[in-house]
């Protein structure tokens, strides 16, 4: 009997001590796979972004962006703005902006909502998900085609782009913040309007709508997980390297870029879901400049914003 007890013991202690090795979760934790994107976190344990709004790296991030006194004096004439999330532990995601509600104009990187808008008409049906539509969708997020982004508007119509970005299920637009993301014209000339309501606009964004996006893509709640795996293939590979990929690809070439961006006149932007292998380097970037130097502006504000995630730090996932 004392035999029979002592190997009880044994394998209980064992037990336990297999359970609490330093790279597995606590007993009853939820086993969360942070190394590969979409994350998946179950909605328990998953915030949503306005939820994780960090103040200190909020003023950390203001203070930095106010030393250069260009990029103060546009922040102060709302002409710029950047918005930020740290997720080295997307479990615990910070998020900081710089007038973050502001709508400005964003030229082609509210094709976002369009890749977001046919993902939905696929999963429900009413899009066949064909070799030629995937491969339009690639090529408006990768090299930012113009015809592609028009002939998927047509497929999905204004109508249901604007529906599904002030759905109650995203609230990629919404009026009581400032609005947000907004896609009212096919990208062509000519072509039927349907502007925004707030500011007129007919391709507009805000960078912590922009964020969000992101957000909810890098945890697999754009559409479904599989569609947002999808998505984020789309935007992987980035075909135009300038502005935040120009800098990435010299500051960080092992990371993987998701990513779209915006030219139009002095209106620039650029969005960026960096994610390294090593996890020292995740996280999202959003920047909307009226500026004539806006490009170089967003080339610069890579490395600045990054200094300012590694003195706010959280520690990475273990």
């Amino acid at each position: 009997m004392r035999t029979v007890l002592a190997v009880l013991v044994v394998l209980v202690v064992m037990t336990f001590s297999i359970q609490l090795t330093p790279n597995s979760p606590r007993p009853g934790a939820t086993r969360i796979n942070t190394n590969s994107l979409p994350v998946l976190i179950p909605d328990p344990v998953w915030s949503p972004l306005r939820e994780t709004l960090d103040d200190s790296l909020q003023i950390q991030l203001r203070d930095k962006l106010s030393e250069n006194p260009l990029w103060k004096r546009l922040i102060d004439s709302r002409k710029m703005a950047v918005g930020v999330v740290q997720l080295r532990d997307p479990l615990h995601p910070h998020f900081a902006s710089v007038n973050g509600d502001e709508m400005m104009y964003a030229a082609s990187l509210p094709k976002i909502a369009v890749l977001l808008a046919a993902n939905e008409a696929i999963e429900e049906g009413d899009l066949p998900a064909t070799p030629e539509l995937e491969d339009d969708m690639a090529n408006m997020m990768r090299f930012s085609s113009n015809s592609a982004a028009s002939h998927l508007i047509d497929l999905v119509g204004l109508k249901k782009i604007a529906d599904v970005l002030r759905s109650p299920k995203y609230k990629l637009y919404d009026p009581n913040a400032g609005g947000g993301i907004w896609v009212g014209r096919r990208y062509a000339k000519k072509s039927e309007r349907n502007p925004d309501p707030i500011k007129n606009l007919s391709h507009a964004a805000t960078v912590t709508q922009v964020c969000r996006f992101y957000y909810l893509l890098a945890t697999g709640r754009l559409v479904s997980p599989a569609r947002s795996r999808e998505m984020l293939e789309m935007m992987s590979d980035p075909g135009i390297h300038h502005k935040f990929v120009s800098t990435l690809d010299t500051l960080a070439p092992n990371a993987e870029v998701y990513r779209k961006s915006g030219t139009w006149r002095n209106w620039h932007s650029d969005s960026a879901l960096v994610w390294e292998p090593d996890s020292k380097r995740r996280y999202i970037l959003v920047g909307l400049i009226e500026h004539p130097q806006g490009g170089t502006i967003l080339k610069e504000l890579v490395p600045v914003v990054e200094a300012v995630l590694q003195t706010n730090s959280p520690k990475a996932p273990r």
